[in-house]
């Protein structure tokens, strides 16, 4: 069947990411659907934490473009697909589904650095794809045994890359950030909106309509 040319494209963003979502609001562009794709996110053997957060963000976008093809309300539709990598040195942080986890992982970024790598992939309805890699360096303060134990407390944490929340209470532990915030919260915004635009998709349709309102 023959997709109606004059028919207003979709977009889905391939992540159940309750932050991801709020990041694309913030720009003005409401997903029609979310479609979190289930992937095995194991580095792969001497993958290093760029090409990690590269590979995945673009496997969670095909994913995503697999499921929104089969949905007719989908069609035609853009998919964006992102993935955070917190790392120090070559060595990957999990994202933290223990405590013991989060508390090393705080334990360990006391008081240094570390990097935040973001992937970001749009998928168009033709199946073109186009990817940016965004890197944050940050610094942490050096962390007492109760600041910490007051955060594993809060349980901010919890399936966060790195142990930590930089839009919550763990913004408080950030001496300095070089690089984009968005994209240490999950979501590159000035490169998902560049790659939406250079894809076609009109990301300030909504622009006017909000000013408006």
């Amino acid at each position: 069947m023959l997709e109606d040319p004059t028919r207003k494209a979709r977009l889905a963003l391939a992540s159940g990411s309750p932050r991801r979502l709020a990041l694309l609001q913030q720009i003005g562009i409401e997903p029609d659907a979310l479609l979190p794709a289930d992937l095995d996110e194991t580095p792969g053997r001497n993958e290093s934490p760029r090409k990690l957060a590269a590979r995945l963000a673009l496997e969670k976008a095909q994913a995503g473009a697999q499921v929104a093809r089969a949905r007719t309300d989908l069609s035609p539709c853009y998919v964006v697909g992102a993935d955070t990598v917190v790392c120090v040195g070559r060595r990957i942080l999990p994202k933290c589904e223990t405590l013991d986890e989060a508390e090393d992982c705080l334990r360990l970024l006391s008081g240094r650095a570390h990097r935040v790598y973001t992937g970001v992939t749009v998928i168009d309805p033709q199946g073109r794809d186009r990817s940016r890699l965004v890197e944050a360096r940050l610094r942490f303060k050096r962390l007492s045994s109760r600041e910490i134990a007051a955060y594993l407390t809060s349980r901010e944490w919890a399936g966060k890359a790195g142990g930590y929340a930089i839009q919550g209470l763990a913004g408080g532990f950030v001496v300095k950030l070089v690089g984009s915030y968005s994209a240490v919260v999950g979501l590159p915004l000035y490169e998902t909106r560049a790659l939406l635009d250079g894809l076609g998709f009109p990301s300030d349709a909504a622009w006017a309509a909000g000013a408006s309102a």
